[in-house]
């Protein structure tokens, strides 16, 4: 398939650049795929559309502050965007690099309150780092560190923003970016969710650069897909082999959830617990074996994000969703609003 094929027009007047007031105040589009049916609703109103059985599958990733602002000992700006070790090494660390310019050798790189780092190997906008200054990383991102919103909210980030950008259920550390499907949910939510009988499990996808990548290859098939760090734990695992024994649905809250589970999934439909790195590039067409429906925000043109809601629900119904929700003045990509898919 080519890229264009995943184009659509948007306003920049949509995308959204803060939360809504309160969790779960965004407005949700359901889709309904056997019947090709779109109905406009409240996400207050999500319960309504699971049913007793279903299992929702949350990630419960946690957003670092990975990303550090600061000078050069000759006075230049410099950010830096740490991609977090998720196998636990300490030491020197890969890093995204703006506004660097031309580097000789390892040069020192001053964040304030005293935190500095030294970078070196600055290529193509890619660079290590190290932190000789005694303290931990995460001790130096707790005091120096932003939280990384996507390039496409236009500001900084403010307080809010360490709250809003994480998830209710956000407890591992290591991502770079937030599964903003989960956003939605306020623990009064999942509380219903539970008491109507509807199940909520969490796996953990640590979101890296591959995530938002954008797809430069003419052919989408050629595009490749880094590698991010996945843990299903074998409860979680059987959990949905549970579910689907007795007829219920498997709900994925999530792209990135999504592509967590169907990367540890057997032919058969069932999951197999693990840890480790998953780089599975779902498009057209591809072969679901786990998930039933997808709760999902509305995503970039291009990305591998909507190709992968394109081959969930279908490419044409998908942009045609996505054209109605331009025309009824839906807010887009993080901070925006929500889509179920059944």
């Amino acid at each position: 398939m080519r890229i264009e094929e995943f184009d659509y027009n948007l306003p920049k007047s949509l995308i959204a650049q803060y939360p809504s007031p309160r969790r779960g105040e965004s407005r949700l589009m359901i889709l309904h795929r056997t019947r090709g049916a779109i109905e406009h609703r409240n996400f207050g109103e999500l319960p309504g559309y699971l049913r007793s059985g279903d299992l929702l599958v949350m990630n419960n990733t946690r957003v670092l502050p990975a990303r550090l602002i600061g000078r050069k000992e000759t006075g230049g700006r410099v950010e830096v965007l740490l991609i977090p070790s998720w196998n636990g090494a300490r030491g020197e660390w890969e890093a995204l690099v703006r506004n660097f310019g031309k580097l000789k050798n390892a040069t020192r790189i001053h964040f304030g309150q005293g935190a500095y780092g030294e970078l070196s190997g600055v290529k193509g906008g890619k660079g290590k780092i190290t932190f000789p200054g005694g303290e931990s990383v995460e001790e130096l991102l707790g005091k120096a560190g932003h939280i990384p919103l996507p390039p496409y909210i236009k500001r900084e980030d403010e307080p809010i923003d360490r709250e809003r950008y994480q998830t209710v259920i956000a407890e591992k550390d290591g991502s770079i970016a937030a599964p903003t499907a989960g956003l939605h949910f306020a623990e009064s939510m999942i509380q219903t969710l539970r008491e109507n009988g509807v199940g909520v499990a969490w796996i953990t996808l640590h979101i890296g650069p591959g995530t938002f990548t954008p797809v430069k290859t003419e052919k989408v098939e050629e595009h490749p897909m880094e590698k991010e760090w996945v843990e299903i734990t074998e409860q979680v695992a059987g959990e949905i082999e549970q579910t689907k024994k007795r007829g219920g649905r498997v709900i994925a809250v999530g792209t990135t959830t999504t592509r967590a589970l169907e990367s540890f999934s057997e032919r058969e439909g069932r999951v197999k617990p693990g840890r480790g790195h998953a780089s599975l590039f779902i498009h057209p067409p591809y072969p679901f074996r786990v998930i039933d429906g997808l709760v999902t925000n509305f995503h970039l043109p291009k990305s591998t994000l909507i190709m992968l809601v394109s081959a969930f629900a279908g490419r044409d119904f998908i942009l045609n969703a996505y054209r109605e929700a331009v025309e009824r003045k839906y807010r887009f990509y993080s901070y925006g609003d929500a889509m179920l898919i059944l």
